[in-house]
């Protein structure tokens, strides 16, 4: 029997991201390090946590703009609905080297080993967390997770019990959305939520619309129950959305998707996890191409009993694609229908050294449709020197394997070719070397430091297939060197206000010919930020952020300053109202390139938004 419970308040109310003690920070729980159950004070990687309760004090809509709260990764909007992600560079609206997973569902699309971005979401209320790795993780996490994975992990549907409302109007945008729980009577819960967003257009630097507005409709659901001695969970999404385009039709995308998960705790404490997952999308862009993708996922892993000083995980995985690309006459792939496969094996195996030394050895081989197999070892080593301090060591070799763009992309659709596919392209692989520390020196003030390296080979660009013809192919004959520093930390300053701070800063180097035109990204060379979450009394908070982002490489995109405020009031227990505004310094700025002479000579502009938000909990 299922009940919908309206007792179930405190388990949903926001707690005080202010009054978070950083030893409640360090002890949150993390997965996507090593694939299982640890303190993220003890995690040997530059990882951050995006809480939810960060989440909800932002005042943001979407999770591409929840992403900006991550310091260790470079967002920036493109027009109203794209964005380009990525961490330690090679940014770009089709940014090809992380790794984006929802409750362990992959997102990327195997038409470019990236993320469509526009179609990507959640129910924001419904996130547990956001875990966001900087750095390879190809080991554990397969191929495309080169400079990192982000693992965004919903809540149980147990802790979403009763009914809870959203709405939020703005200069700019529409934003409404339900979610209702219900309980069964054994222990199991169920949940469903629906969430619709609509965006007008952007302006032009000459205030001109841009006719990139776009509406959206999701539904889901997620239900968890113990079952056959283990905790089974089933959960799905479906969307349907139409973007403007400026001299064509409205772009038209829908999809959906079904996820299993089963999980099941064994004697001696081993653990077997096991998940399948099938999506379908449908993507229409008039002018460009049309899609049809089918993707089934099964994955494996199998946690064994802990030895006296020793851990092993092993795992394996299968991913099978099923894509078909029209053309509307610019470009096209060849040929049109595709079956890719994927198939994986790894083992990772940790040992004590000492009781302060732990060592991480892992390896994963995978076979795709392209190049064949790929391996991905990886080593790290961490040093607990106190309860209080971390250091941590990492080398890795991570790739990304070849997509369709890379290799099958003819334009125009047929002879004689301006470009004509990339036959012989195979994987780009980076060698990363890692150094950082994670450290909390006093009771009010922790910081997290990572030094990192990356050497990339075979990087794509082009060549002539003769001296004297006027058609290209892609090719892999580019390299990288990539290194930096990235920085965050956290001040209690009194009981209830609290101060973040975060800073990037990498130099990039590329080589080869025709690099500039195709294999690297639009990466800022440093980007800092600054946040202040202050609970005041009578259930008020008052949230600032100031952001500087440094001018884009190899574009006319200059640096700039923004802030972002909330003031959100508790009311009661079940009912909150936020006053949000973005962007607060300018009226409008850029933020990235668009392509095409006249999207260069009058770009999109990101706008100053000032939003208003009722929240009704159960």
């Amino acid at each position: 029997m299922l009940t919908a419970s309206q007792g179930a308040a405190g388990a949903e109310q926001t707690r005080n991201l202010a009054d978070l003690s950083l030893e409640q920070l360090g002890d949150i729980e993390i997965t996507s390090v090593s694939k299982r159950e640890q303190r993220l004070g003890d995690a040997p990687a530059s990882i951050y946590v995006i809480t939810r309760e960060a989440i909800q004090r932002a005042g943001v809509n979407t999770l591409a703009e929840a992403l900006r709260l991550a310091p260790n990764l470079q967002v920036a909007r493109i027009n109203a609905s794209q964005y380009a992600i990525s961490a330690r560079g090679f940014n770009a609206a089709t940014a090809n080297k992380l790794l984006v997973l929802v409750d362990g569902r992959s997102v990327y699309t195997p038409l470019y080993s990236g993320v469509f971005w526009e179609t990507q979401d959640v129910s924001l209320s419904d996130i547990e967390r956001i875990e966001v790795i900087s750095g390879p993780g190809g080991t554990l996490w397969g191929a495309n997770a080169v400079n990192g994975v982000i693992n965004v992990i919903t809540t149980s549907a147990r802790n979403s019990v009763g009914t809870q409302a959203q709405a939020a109007a703005g200069n700019l945008s529409r934003a409404v959305s339900l979610r209702q729980g219900w309980r069964w009577d054994d222990g199991g819960a169920l949940r469903a939520y629906a969430k619709y967003n609509k965006r007008r257009d952007s302006e032009r630097a000459s205030g001109i619309d841009a006719n990139d507005g776009f509406e959206k409709l999701q539904l889901g659901f997620r239900a968890d129950a113990d079952i056959a001695d283990g905790a089974l969970t089933l959960q799905g999404d479906a969307y349907k959305q139409a973007i403007e385009q400026t001299n064509a039709a409205d772009q038209r995308h829908h999809g959906a998707n079904l996820l299993a998960r089963w999980a099941r705790s064994l004697d001696g404490g081993a653990a077997l996890n096991l998940q399948g997952y099938v999506d379908r999308s449908w993507r229409d862009v008039p002018g460009s191409y049309t899609e049809n993708l089918r993707v089934l996922d099964l994955d494996l892993q199998y946690l064994l009993a802990a030895g006296e000083s020793s851990q092993w995980t092993l795992g394996g995985g299968y991913r099978q694609a099923d894509d078909v690309v029209g053309s509307y006459g610019v470009l096209a792939f060849l040929p049109a229908s595709r079956r890719l496969h994927w198939a994986n094996v790894f083992a990772q195996y940790e040992r004590t050294l000492s009781s302060a030394t732990t060592l991480t050895l892992g390896a994963r081989a995978e076979h795709n449709s392209y190049s064949g197999v790929e391996w991905m070892p990886s080593a790290r080593l961490g040093w607990k020197l106190s309860p209080q301090l971390l250091l941590w060591s990492a080398v890795s070799r991570a790739v990304r394997t070849p997509s369709r763009t890379d290799v099958e992309l003819f334009s125009p659709p047929q002879p004689p070719y301006l470009l004509a596919g990339g036959p012989g392209f195979r994987s780009e692989i980076a060698n990363t070397l890692e150094a950082g520390l994670r450290a909390q020196p006093t009771e009010t003030l922790s910081y997290s430091l990572t030094l990192f390296g990356s050497r990339y080979t075979s990087l794509r660009n082009y060549r002539r297939i003769s001296a004297t013809a006027n058609t290209f192919i892609l090719i892999n004959a580019a390299t990288a060197n990539v290194y930096g520093v990235e920085a965050w930390g956290r001040w209690q300053v009194l009981r209830g206000w609290a101060l973040q701070a975060g800073l990037t800063a990498m130099h990039e180097r590329f080589s080869g010919a025709g690099i500039l035109s195709i294999a690297p990204g639009n990466d800022p060379p440093f980007q800092a930020r600054l946040q202040s979450s202050w609970s005041l009394a009578d259930g008020v908070d008052l949230d600032m952020s100031l952001r500087r982002v440094g001018g884009l490489r190899y574009t006319s995109v200059p640096a700039y300053n923004e802030a972002d405020a909330r003031l959100g009031w508790r009311i009661s227990e079940r009912m909150e109202v936020a006053l949000s505004g973005r962007n607060l310094l300018h009226a409008q700025h850029r933020e990235f390139p668009q392509s095409g002479a006249a999207a260069a000579a009058n770009p999109v502009m990101v706008g100053r938004t000032v939003q208003l938000t009722l929240t009704v909990r159960p």
